[in-house]
């Protein structure tokens, strides 16, 4: 259950990236700490977004909110393909779970978005199911990637790397920070033991702590970024963990898992939602 904040900072098309600027923060800003990097990391998000339709809408007399579908894949989860999607307008409200802070107006879609999981296996062909078999309704608008580096620095586990944009042009859009606390956790500790002892609000406590501490270790480097950290439904993936657990592996429906099924369809959504908000950028 590892908890996650991740920072962006963009970049002119013509103009250097953060990145050497980060990478230099990390060393003055711990000393103490050995900056080698301790391994590679990717990640590789396609955008779609809905086709506006060519007659008006006789029933209402505001613009419809656009609708958004990400495809994205982490070499850290390398178990799932994630797929967020914004709900119909006329969709009931999801209840809200956890706290919850903002992000850049810009990138927050006025519909609210629901999360999957689907084997990485699959992710391909449901791409190409929905810009080519429903290319009227959906527009392919932009895929980037990072190939990045990580560093352990204390009790955190830093991935940083440029985003370059592939299509519709290759452009680098600016730099991703992905700070994942790796310190003590009462909530992973109970799921690991005495389950019966964790409740959902101690989740979004633990949730909220640590978010202070990620922002404590952001603000050390004295960098500027859009932030996605407590953002709607993280926290759902732990949540999710510990409601398997008390119905003793079960479904949430009460149906035995298959072996065949993945284990934990939820784990990485956390940072997967994350990365999606930061990286919805509007061409």
């Amino acid at each position: 259950m590892p908890i996650t904040g991740v920072y962006f900072i963009p970049s002119n098309p013509n103009s250097s990236t953060a990145l050497p600027q980060i990478t230099e923060r990390l060393r003055t800003s711990f000393p103490d700490e050995e900056l080698s990097p301790i391994g590679r990391w990717s990640l590789e998000q396609k955008l779609l977004r809905d086709t506006p339709g060519l007659l008006p809408n006789p029933n209402t007399t505001k613009p419809q909110s656009p609708r958004y579908m990400q495809f994205l894949s982490l070499t850290h989860y390398p178990h799932h393909a994630f797929i967020y999607t914004s709900e119909p307008e006329n969709a009931p409200a999801a209840p809200q779970t956890g706290p919850v802070n903002g992000i850049a107006p810009d990138h927050s879609p006025a519909l609210p978005m629901v999360m999957t999981t689907v084997p990485p296996s699959a992710a391909a062909g449901l791409f190409q199911h929905f810009t080519y078999a429903c290319q009227p309704l959906w527009s392919h608008r932009l895929t980037v990637s990072v190939n990045g580096v990580m560093y352990d620095i204390g009790d955190f586990r830093v991935r940083v790397g440029d985003v370059r944009q592939t299509f519709p042009t290759a452009r680098v859009r600016g730099t991703v920070v992905e700070i994942e606390w790796r310190g003590p956790s009462v909530v992973e500790g109970g799921l690991e033991g005495f389950v019966d002892a964790v409740r959902e609000e101690d989740v979004d406590a633990e949730y909220a702590a640590t978010a202070g501490l990620i922002r404590e270790f952001w603000g050390r480097l004295g960098m500027v970024g859009r932030e996605a950290n407590l953002i709607p439904g993280v926290g759902c993936e732990v949540k999710e963990r510990l409601g398997r657990k008390v119905n003793g592996g079960k479904g949430q429906g009460g149906e035995e898992e298959r072996a065949d099924e993945d284990p934990d369809p939820s784990a990485g959504t956390d940072v997967a939602r994350q990365f999606m908000e930061v990286l919805r950028f509007n061409r």
